[in-house]
């Protein structure tokens, strides 16, 4: 059984940054697609960026595109969401998820099979 594991969520100010870990107990992480998850409270639960398993491009949503960054250490099966600017909108719980299928550009919205439990992530003055 996967799993994944997140942390470095917290408390942070408008305009501030945070960086989000999330640690998967796999090998290698070579052969997954990886993405970032989150929830607000009362809204869906949206795909925010993801890393295709076909060629590594990375892929974000509109709502965080410019601001948030996703990566992967390959030696340590870690993933990574490097977030800047944060508005308090993107308050939520953020979750990463991880699948062997393969997707293309719409891994962002694709579904997975693996999911970690989730950090909150507050952006408030």
């Amino acid at each position: 059984q996967v799993q994944l594991v997140e942390s470095g969520g917290g408390l942070m100010q408008p305009g501030g940054s945070l960086r989000l870990s999330c640690a998967a107990s796999v090998l290698t992480l070579n052969y997954y697609t990886i993405a970032w998850f989150r929830q607000a409270p009362g809204k869906e639960r949206e795909g925010i960026s993801c890393i295709s398993r076909l060629d590594g491009r990375t892929y974000y949503a509109d709502s965080v595109k410019g601001r948030f960054t996703i990566s992967r250490d390959k030696t340590k099966s870690t993933v990574y969401l490097q977030m800047d600017n944060l508005k308090p909108e993107d308050t939520a719980v953020y979750y990463c998820a991880i699948t062997s299928r393969v997707y293309g550009t719409y891994c962002v919205t694709a579904g997975y099979d693996y999911w970690g439990q989730g950090t909150q992530v507050t952006v408030s003055s």
